[in-house]
């Protein structure tokens, strides 16, 4: 039998489920191999899913769809890529039944693009081809063989449907224009990593969150299960040791009902199964069966080695760990899920050096390299309709017009709201005339020239953040948008649990403790009646802070404008790093309560004497105590450290304050401000 050696892989969908662990196995076994990773970062794919390979000089990102021709041209060329595991996929059934088209641009088109740049570029020495078992249709319930890579292809739903045609295409490549294919068909994979719309990632969140285990129809339907490491390790053989035109199922004989499955987690959780299984309405159509005979891929030297029960074992106790591995979930978890399939993907930003790319269809190879021609559709000179569209309310806050800015930086379209967040009629009109993804709310009463206003202005403060916000996220909600809300982390005061210099902050699940001001009062109020709402991403701002100082809103403009101040750490949101994420948690879709802080605390001293250092070398200030602050003050401030591990974890590149305030505020002002 033939070894093969590759050079350069690329492997599409690496940030997803099953590639990442094969990208992350290839990367860590084979130091000499490139890999090149091209994803375009949907729902279902996670950069951190990647972050074992990140470091790793063999290791490249490039962000992109598989359907950009010019990008896929241009990457087999500039990365001289001999070999292509071709991963990349919509795959879940439930969501092919509700946008069958998606379906088809991804795994048919996108593959065919794939094969063409392979004939153009003609170095291409390996094309693996991952498709499923569920092309063969549903097996016989009594059959004791299984369906061998000869059988024919009898696919049922609209998901498997796709994938045979890829192959179709993939087997005609090979055949009309010798290129080097090979196909695999898997059957069910689980472990760490898998976004929570598949079976057993989505019955351990619901058992973790103690919620009802919901079941197509009988729970009868039997699937065979295989451990995420060991199929990872099925494709380093097929990679190395597969024949070129051969297909090769990836399957175990060891088959579990549905059901079965949903016991064997309600017994690693300790739950009554009969109290925690509930049998919902069945699909379209559920195949009863899939059986794979595996025998040809264990003659090249692979088998099994991880038992259902250990495999479980080792699932569960990952998700424990990593509970907000991926965001807000709750909508994968209905039993009928329809997860959002944004046309271009949902990006997830993440900076490495040297490594991340941002592939586009204007990537083109030199003029004297082979072009690539691929069918253009009819409707391509019709402009085509942008993924997002955010109305945003708030135009003339500082948030709201930096929001604006941001999107006009980044080519989102965007409106104002024109409507009084009270007024229930006058938002609809909005939202009838600007039709918006996403709807963002920066709008609410801070006061002017500070919070004291609203101690004497009570009945407006209400008006605006508790009954103004609860009606746009109730009319949000109507509509099917994500809100997002910008909140204050100013709800919170220092005590015993977390006291001032411990490093202990305060968490999203925490209980507000700060009623000194009205203010204050009104916005814990609207948080905990958000929380009743799935559609609303709650941002909990605190003291924030933009490179514009000669903004009286800034917090640094404000302070360093006062005759004293006191000295206390807080936690601080550093505006020009946090809006731009702010717009990303929306295309992702989180939801939820989030401390959208930096990193750690700074004292108004720290700040200042970075003012001093940067801006204004004569800059002199004074101190003063809480006690003494209180004579020249209304309402008492809040002063605490929020945690913002959450975010962090969501958004490893997030600076800490200290860090932050130095790249965004003090350097870029460093130079105008002494010349």
């Amino acid at each position: 039998m033939a070894t093969y050696t590759p050079k350069n892989i690329l492997i599409t969908g690496a940030a997803g489920f099953i590639a990442s662990h094969v990208a992350n196995r290839l990367i860590r076994n084979y130091p000499e191999y490139k890999i090149v990773v091209l994803d375009k970062l949907d729902y279902c794919s996670n950069l951190k899913n990647l972050f074992p390979s990140w470091s790793s000089p063999n290791f490249k990102f490039v962000k992109g769809d598989i359907g950009s021709a010019d990008l896929v041209n241009y990457l087999l060329i500039t990365e001289s890529i001999d070999t292509i595991m071709h991963f990349a996929a919509q795959t879940h059934v439930d969501n092919s039944f509700g946008n069958s088209f998606e379906f088809t641009k991804n795994n048919i088109y996108g593959t065919h693009v794939l094969l063409e740049a392979c004939k153009v570029t003609g170095q291409i020495r390996r094309f693996i081809h991952v498709s499923t078992d569920e092309v063969y249709g549903e097996t016989d319930e009594d059959a004791v063989v299984g369906n061998h890579e000869a059988s024919q292809l009898l696919p049922t739903n609209p998901y498997s449907a796709t994938k045979a045609g890829a192959e179709m295409l993939v087997m005609a490549y090979g055949r009309s224009y010798g290129l080097p294919v090979i196909t695999t068909r898997g059957n069910n994979v689980y472990g760490p990593n898998q976004f929570p719309e598949k079976l057993i990632p989505k019955f351990i969140l619901l058992a973790m969150r103690g919620k009802p285990l919901p079941i197509h129809g009988d729970g009868c339907n039997v699937r065979s299960y295989l451990y995420c490491e060991d199929v990872a390790e099925a494709f380093e053989v097929i990679l190395h040791n597969g024949e070129v035109g051969h297909v090769y199922n990836i399957g175990t004989k060891k088959e579990r009902r549905v059901i079965d499955v949903a016991k064997d987690i309600c017994k690693l959780f300790s739950m009554d199964p009969e109290q925690i299984i509930q049998f919902v309405e069945n699909r379209p159509f559920n195949d009863q069966r899939y059986f794979l005979d595996d025998q040809k891929l264990k003659i090249l030297g692979w088998s099994e080695r991880t038992t259902w029960e250990e495999g479980l074992k080792k699932t569960m106790e990952w998700y424990i760990n990593n509970p907000d591995w991926w965001g807000d979930v709750s909508g994968a978890l209905l039993p009928h899920p329809r997860m959002l399939m944004m046309p271009g993907g949902i990006e997830r930003h993440f900076d490495g050096p040297e490594k991340c790319e941002s592939g586009s269809s204007e990537f083109s190879a030199n003029s004297n390299q082979t072009r690539m021609v691929v069918p253009v559709s009819k409707s391509s000179n019709s402009p085509r309709k942008p993924p997002f569209k955010f109305l945003i309310y708030g135009r003339t806050g500082w948030i709201g017009g930096l929001l604006g800015k941001l999107c006009d930086k980044q080519g989102i379209p965007y409106e104002y709201g024109r409507g009084r967040l009270e007024d229930r009629s006058q938002l609809l009109a909005d939202f009838q005339t600007v039709k918006p993804t996403h709807v963002f709310n920066s709008a609410g009463v801070t006061g002017r020239p500070n919070v004291d206003w609203c101690e004497t202005h009570k009945t407006e403060t209400i008006r605006a953040n508790v009954a103004g916000t609860l009606n746009l996220a109730d009319l949000c909600r109507e509509h099917g948008l994500l809100m997002m809300n910008f909140a204050t982390g100013c709800i919170f005061e220092y005590d015993a649990a977390h006291p001032e210099g411990s490093g202990i902050g305060f968490k999203e699940e925490d209980k507000p403790n700060f009623t000194g001001s009205f203010y204050s009062k009104t916005k814990a109020m609207v948080e905990e009646l958000l929380k009743e709402y799935d559609n609303v991403c709650t941002l909990r701002v605190r003291m924030p802070i933009s490179s514009d100082l000669s903004n009286p809103r800034n917090f640094i403009t404000k302070i360093s404008r006062y005759s004293k101040v006191v000295n206390i750490p807080n936690s601080m949101t550093i505006l020009d790093e946090l809006l731009p994420i702010s717009i990303e948690m929306a295309k992702r879709n989180l939801r939820g309560i989030w401390n959208f802080t930096n990193p750690g605390v700074i004292s108004h001293n720290e700040i200042l004497e970075m003012y001093k250092k940067y801006i204004d070398p004569d800059f002199t200030w004074a101190n003063f105590t809480l006690e003494e602050q209180a004579k020249v003050i209304v309402a008492p401030r809040s002063n605490n450290e929020m945690d913002a591990s959450k975010l962090k974890n969501e958004f490893p590149e997030l600076l800490p304050i200290k860090e932050s305030l130095i790249k965004y505020v003090f350097e870029p002002n460093k130079k105008s401000f002494t010349e």
